[in-house]
């Protein structure tokens, strides 16, 4: 069904009947993945307690996460992929039980693609905070209800550190690579500074050496968004019936989001003014075909994730500052000594190129002696997750490195 596909990984299009009639229904409380549920293609492993940069910790922690290919005898082959922020584990595969959404990056990775599962054993966890299978909100807490509001303040380095644990727990010492892009990519990068002893490529794609003044005030609408619901209640919702949930609050962050996840070209020449139907949006009950475009992918958007999860996640996101206690961000990036490639897409307003240009100017390693590869694309910051033919290439390149 369409409304299985992510709207992150596919250009925007009109919404049809169909579409209309696969979000009939209301909502769930939460679209997090809850204990009980069908597993899918997801393992599980214990990451023991986990004690946060800002203070606080939780007692006991587990990553949710899925792989591909055969890891070597040596163990050197082994790929970390990390996902952006509403992107989950299932990088691959069909929607199926357990899974809300078809794979994020199917036509990246698997046997002959530009990550090839012949060779590479692929590891793609739910990051730390999230809500499909990893501890987060929607988790239960030590005393049987779940976190909800209550979890911890973390940051990009928490979820990294998470990471390191997933890592020693199923026994990778170093990472042939770590691939990243968005939020992904902020924790790829960190990677790098943090733990350079543990990789020896990395991919940062679509991502900044910090959370600007900008996007840290699109990010604080859209929490406003969610916690002004009344239905937030404070973060505690998870007993709440179908439709009594802060559905509408998420809703509204995520179109928000969407707005900067697109190019304005993207938007304008898809839609122009269009309706959404013979009924005039001008005075009357109709809309503009724009409006329940971002109507539509909010609303199935509800049905797959959690409000306190994006709302933390979110959170997260603003901590990104690659300089906080290192000296700055120059004396971070001095810090990578692994090969890297950085990508940055010149449509993007949610994570402009110029900040790729940094990145790939401060480090050691860049196989393209310090530049940023630039993809030429209309989707805007989604571009990393549609425009396959010009991203595959790219990481092939570094691999092969």
């Amino acid at each position: 069904m369409d409304w299985q596909t992510s709207e992150d990984t596919v250009p925007s299009s009109f919404v049809t009947e169909a579409n209309t009639r696969a979000m009939i229904g209301k909502p769930p409380a939460t679209g997090a993945w809850r204990e009980g549920d069908n597993p899918g293609d997801r393992l599980f492993v214990s990451i023991g307690a986990q004690q946060f940069e800002r203070g606080g910790g939780i007692p006991s922690g587990r990553i949710a996460y899925e792989t591909w290919g055969e890891l070597d005898a040596d163990r050197g082959n082994a790929v970390l992929v990390l996902h952006a922020l509403t992107g989950d584990s299932h990088v691959v595969g069909s929607a199926a039980p357990g899974h809300p959404t078809a794979g994020w990056w199917s036509a990246i990775i698997g046997p002959g693609k530009a990550v090839d599962t012949d060779r590479w054993f692929v590891v793609a966890p739910n990051m730390l905070g999230g809500c499909q299978g990893s501890t987060g909100p929607a988790s239960l807490a030590p005393d049987g209800r779940e976190w909800g509001a209550r979890f911890p303040y973390l940051t990009i380095r928490d979820q990294v550190s998470a990471q390191a644990a997933l890592s020693d727990a199923i026994g990778i010492e170093r990472w042939a690579a770590v691939i990243g892009g968005s939020m992904g990519g902020m924790q790829a990068l960190e990677w790098a500074i943090g733990h350079p002893d543990r990789l020896d490529r990395v991919a940062i794609i679509a991502a900044p050496t910090i959370s600007s003044a900008d996007q840290i005030a699109l990010n604080s609408v859209q929490i406003e968004a969610i916690t002004m619901d009344s239905k937030f209640a404070d973060g505690d919702y998870y007993e709440n019936a179908d439709g009594d949930g802060p559905y509408r609050g998420l809703s509204l962050a995520r179109r928000m989001a969407l707005l900067n996840y697109r190019s304005p070209t993207e938007l304008n020449d898809r839609f122009e003014r269009s309706w959404q139907s013979s009924v005039s949006p001008l005075g009357a009950e109709g809309k503009f075909a724009v409006e329940s475009y971002l109507d539509f992918h909010g609303n199935k958007f509800t049905r797959r994730f959690d409000a306190n999860s994006y709302v933390l996640l979110v959170q997260a996101m603003n901590s990104h500052d690659i300089g906080r206690d290192r000296g700055g961000v120059a004396a971070a990036l001095s810090r990578v000594t692994a090969k890297n490639v950085v990508l940055g897409i010149d449509s993007d307003r949610l994570f402009p190129l110029a900040d790729q240009v940094t990145i790939a100017a401060g480090v050691s390693g860049n196989i393209d002696g310090g530049l940023a590869v630039v993809i030429h694309s209309e989707f805007g910051h989604d571009g990393f997750l549609i425009e396959d033919g010009l991203v595959g290439p790219e990481l092939t390149r570094l691999l092969e490195s």
